[in-house]
C-alpha cells in the first residue's frame, strides 16, 4: 500500500521542510565521523505503525545508519518496550530524529485508536472504517495506519467509488435520477453508494439496486429496521455520531461497516522517543 517510491518522495519533502538550508545546531556540534547509538522506545501502550517510513527517513539521509527492529507494524506496544536500535553517523541521526518520530507517532496513534474502536465492537460482524476526513497529502500514511490497527478502508479518493450524498441528490432532482446518471457513465468496476437519512430513501436506494447504503445519523431503532429491510441486498454502512462509547450499540444493529472520522481526526500521537 505504501509504495517505496511514494514514501521516499514524501520523506524527502518532509526533510526539506524540517532541515531547510541546514541544521545549524547539528552541523556545528558534530563531525562527519562522529558515531552515535540510540534506542527507539515506547513511553506508553499502543499499536506500532510506520517501520518502513521510519527507516526511509534515515536511509535518505545516510546509508551508513544501521537500524535493528524488534517490533513490526501491528504489534502491541507496552510502556518501556524497546522498538529498535540505531547506530551510525551522529550528524544524520540527530538531523532525522524529529521527522522520523513525527511519522511513526502519528501513524501509531491512528493504529492504536482504530484498534480500540474495532475491539469495542466486540462479537459483532461490523468493521470500523475510515473516511476522507484526513490530513492533506498524508492520506496514504493515515489509511495504512487504519489498516494496521485492524480497520477497514473506505474509498481512497473521489475516483474509487461513486458516493451520492444529499447535495448530489438535491442537485440531480432525486436519488433515482442521480443513480441513473451515474450508471450510464461510470465504469463497470465502480460501486455506487448512497447516503440515506430516512427509511424512504433506503427503499428508493434498494429499488435502484445500489451496492452500498449508508445509514447516516439514524437512531438505533431506525438502523435496525433498515438493516432488516435491506436484507443483504446491499452492503450496509452506519455513519454519524460514532464514538468509542456508542460503536458497539451501532454494531448491534447488524450493519456491515461503521465509518468514523474519529479514528484518524481524533487520534492522539503515540508517545515514542529516541533515547541516547
Amino acid at each position: 500500500m505504501l509504495n517505496r517510491f511514494y514514501v521516499e518522495e514524501h520523506v524527502k519533502k518532509a526533510l526539506e521542510e524540517d532541515i531547510g538550508f541546514g541544521d545549524i545546531t547539528t552541523d556545528y556540534l558534530t563531525n562527519e565521523d562522529d558515531e552515535m547509538r540510540c534506542t527507539l522506545n515506547s513511553r506508553t501502550d499502543g499499536i506500532f505503525c510506520g517501520k518502513t517510513v521510519f527507516e526511509t527517513v534515515f536511509k535518505v539521509l545516510s546509508d551508513k545508519i544501521e537500524i535493528v527492529f524488534y517490533i513490526n507494524d501491528g504489534d502491541v506496544l507496552k510502556k518501556g518496550d524497546k522498538i529498535a536500535e540505531l547506530k551510525g553517523p551522529a550528524k544524520y541521526i540527530l538531523m532525522g530524529e524529529r521527522t522520523a518520530l513525527n511519522y511513526i507517532q502519528r501513524m501509531s496513534g491512528i493504529a492504536t485508536m482504530t484498534n480500540k474502536y474495532q475491539k469495542a465492537i466486540g462479537e459483532y460482524k461490523a468493521k470500523i472504517a475510515d473516511t476522507r476526513k484526513t490530513t492533506p497529502l498524508f492520506r496514504a500514511f493515515e489509511k495504512y495506519a487504519v489498516k494496521t490497527g485492524g480497520g477497514s478502508l473506505h474509498r481512497f479518493n473521489l475516483s474509487d467509488c461513486a458516493m451520492i450524498k444529499d447535495n448530489h441528490i438535491a442537485h440531480s432532482g432525486s436519488l433515482t435520477i442521480a443513480v441513473e446518471k451515474l450508471r450510464k457513465n461510470i465504469s463497470h468496476a465502480h460501486k455506487i453508494e448512497v447516503e440515506c437519512d430516512t427509511i424512504e430513501q433506503v427503499r428508493e436506494a434498494l429499488n435502484c439496486g445500489v451496492d452500498i447504503i449508508m445509514l447516516d445519523n439514524m437512531s438505533i431503532d431506525s438502523m435496525k429496521e433498515c438493516v432488516k429491510l435491506i436484507g443483504g441486498k446491499a452492503i450496509t454502512e452506519a455513519s454519524g455520531n460514532v464514538k468509542l462509547e456508542t460503536v458497539k450499540e451501532i454494531a448491534s444493529t447488524g450493519v456491515d461497516i461503521i465509518s468514523s472520522s474519529a479514528i484518524v481526526a481524533q487520534a492522539p500521537t503515540l508517545d515514542l522517543g529516541l533515547d541516547y
